[in-house]
């Protein structure tokens, strides 16, 4: 789509929008648009989604990753799962608290092998951490960051990630290569 003649496009970074804007007045002369700071009880919040983001990285410190690339979630007092239990064939989440305990003991090969997903989500949540962080101390947002993705795709990619890695996950059970020693 064309801008009307005597407009052009203007990108604002800071809000991610798109605007017209007179063609006649120089880009560099246009006000910027200030941002607004994040409120308190936003703050608030990303202080709390970080702390429950630690919690649950500090759980996976804790825990001891089995060896065998699942059941690891045991530990927690967790029931075996039911579904490899009834079929023989991992669950979609079978192998996740293993590969998360890897994850955050640096041995991010180890949580990709035993379980790619396990890994993926060990990583977006320590990344909430760090961010939930950055919000509660400074008062800017990072949700800005979240106009570059185009969000018709989100879900669908999770969804194929995370079937990919049952995959795998099925694979190397059926082939004797799960686990990590």
């Amino acid at each position: 789509m064309k801008p009307p003649k005597g407009k052009i496009r203007k990108f604002d970074a800071a809000d991610c929008t798109i605007s017209l804007m007179d063609a006649s007045v120089p880009a560099i002369y246009s006000p910027r648009l200030r941002r607004t700071p994040v409120s308190l009880a936003g703050r608030a919040l990303a202080l709390g989604m970080s702390l429950g983001a630690l919690t649950l990285l500090t759980i996976g410190a804790i825990l001891r990753p089995n060896p065998n690339g699942m059941g690891t979630h045991m530990l927690l007092g967790l029931p075996p799962c039911g579904f490899l239990q009834a079929t023989g064939l991992p669950c979609p989440s079978c192998g996740w608290t293993t590969s998360w305990a890897w994850f955050v003991r640096g041995n991010v090969v180890a949580a990709l092998w035993v379980q790619p997903f396990g890994a993926m989500l060990a990583l977006l949540v320590a990344m909430l951490f760090w961010s939930g962080l950055y919000i509660a101390v400074t008062g800017r947002g990072v949700h800005r960051l979240l106009g570059f993705v185009n969000r018709r795709y989100i879900l669908l990619g999770l969804f194929a990630l995370a079937s990919l890695a049952w995959a795998w996950k099925i694979l190397i059970y059926l082939n004797h290569w799960d686990g990590w020693r």
